[in-house]
């Protein structure tokens, strides 16, 4: 454990940077196909709730594989791990090149989703033992990045290449990034015999089962309410998220590259965020990130829904990136200390319960519009998360309290 970044040693700087490609390529798996849905409903010949199948799908399989990839990655090694889940995107990005049906290529998202489920939350587990706490947060704001860059080069490179390659060759890239990305991973974890993996994985609660970790997890107070945050954040941030570009494209005419670009304008917002996350973590704290954050988001999200024109778009997408990460840095930084005995296992649970409301959310979203429209939805999903961050704010001040020895 280190006591402060500049102490961090060499190896685990550069893991950490290996670290946020592999959280990069696995956000924009994510959102590659968040532009492309209107292309995909009149590829395949289906209404858009079916075309939205290879997003909602793909966050189902994603969160419960996090089930699965929590105690492993608490037994096997985090970093050893997320090597290998890389490596089996490629596949899977590869099948999706050449599927000949929207059944088929929802498989292939599936066994994309198999492989991103563990990128992410081992990641971020990973850090959590390699950086000493008071470091955390910043440590995280900063491999952030790869996130927030995994979501605008998503949307943007999803509606783009759709545009003007096809869409296909959306998957090809991606087939072509994750395997750069898991021979880099492999090399640097071979090269540092095992270091990596190791180090900053100790089983130290992996004895014990999973069943016996998962259930001491669900049953603390202050987590089930981490999760339970988790999962409207996922449905009411994630979900809704994929509907911004399929709404700025029939309610405003725009191409599905422009849409795409500017809803990539979310991740932008979310880099900015992340370039001054220090002064503002030190500023504000947890309680004034989360409550500044979703305020910031809703805001954005009614002006997406409701402008007339699509330049007032540009602004309110990053405006609703830098917000969304404030308050999603925040909720990180407290998932990856529920459990430090089992912090795989832990933060695999977080991303399930913030992947299945991202399914969830995207489900309904998508039924929604058909019944209200995409502005209605859009503008319900801010209001939903304001809530939300407020509630959360109030629960952190609550546990400050409890935890003061005044």
């Amino acid at each position: 454990m280190t006591t402060g970044s500049a102490t961090i040693a060499a190896a685990t700087r550069r893991s950490i940077l290996l670290l946020s490609f592999a959280t990069f390529s696995s956000m924009m798996a994510q959102r590659i196909c968040d532009a492309m849905l209107p292309e995909l409903s009149r590829v395949f010949a289906v209404s858009l709730p079916q075309a939205a199948r290879v997003v909602w799908v793909f966050a189902v399989v994603y969160g419960l594989a996090q089930l699965f990839y929590g105690p492993l990655g608490d037994r096997l090694g985090k970093f050893r791990v997320v090597t290998f889940a890389t490596l089996a995107c490629s596949v899977g990005s590869l099948v999706a090149v050449f599927a000949m049906s929207l059944d088929l290529l929802v498989m292939a998202r599936v066994l994309v989703a198999l492989g991103a489920a563990a990128i992410i939350p081992l990641s971020l587990a990973w850090i959590g033992d390699a950086v000493a706490s008071e470091q955390l947060q910043e440590t995280l704001a900063r491999v952030g990045l790869g996130t927030t860059l995994g979501i605008g080069g998503g949307q943007l490179l999803g509606g783009l290449l759709t545009d003007r390659l096809g869409w296909r060759w959306a998957f090809g890239f991606m087939t072509l990034l994750f395997s750069v990305v898991g021979l880099l991973l492999h090399w640097h974890g071979r090269r540092t015999m095992g270091l990596t993996a190791s180090s900053a994985g100790k089983p130290q609660g992996a004895r014990s089962g999973f069943a016996a970790q998962a259930l001491r997890i669900v049953t603390g107070r202050w987590s089930r309410t981490v999760l339970l945050v988790a999962f409207i954040e996922g449905a009411m941030g994630f979900g809704v998220l994929a509907m911004w570009a399929s709404h700025l494209h029939r309610a405003l005419g725009l191409s599905l590259s422009v849409a795409g670009a500017i809803v990539a304008l979310f991740g932008l917002g979310g880099m900015l965020y992340m370039a001054v996350a220090r002064p503002l973590i030190r500023r504000f704290g947890e309680r004034g990130l989360a409550v500044l954050g979703v305020c910031m988001l809703g805001l954005a999200a009614l002006l997406v829904a409701f402008s007339p024109y699509w330049p007032l778009t540009i602004p309110a997408s990053l405006l609703g990136g830098f917000g969304f990460f404030m308050f999603h840095n925040t909720m990180q930084a407290n998932a990856t200390q529920m459990a430090p005995q089992a912090r795989g296992t832990a933060v695999s649970l977080f991303a399930a319960a913030l992947f299945m409301g991202q399914s969830v959310g995207a489900l309904l979203a998508a039924n929604l519009i058909e019944r209200i429209g995409s502005a209605a939805v859009i503008a319900l999903g801010g209001v939903v998360i304001t809530l939300l961050g407020l509630f959360f704010a109030r629960a952190l001040r609550r546990r400050d309290q409890l935890l003061s020895p005044g």
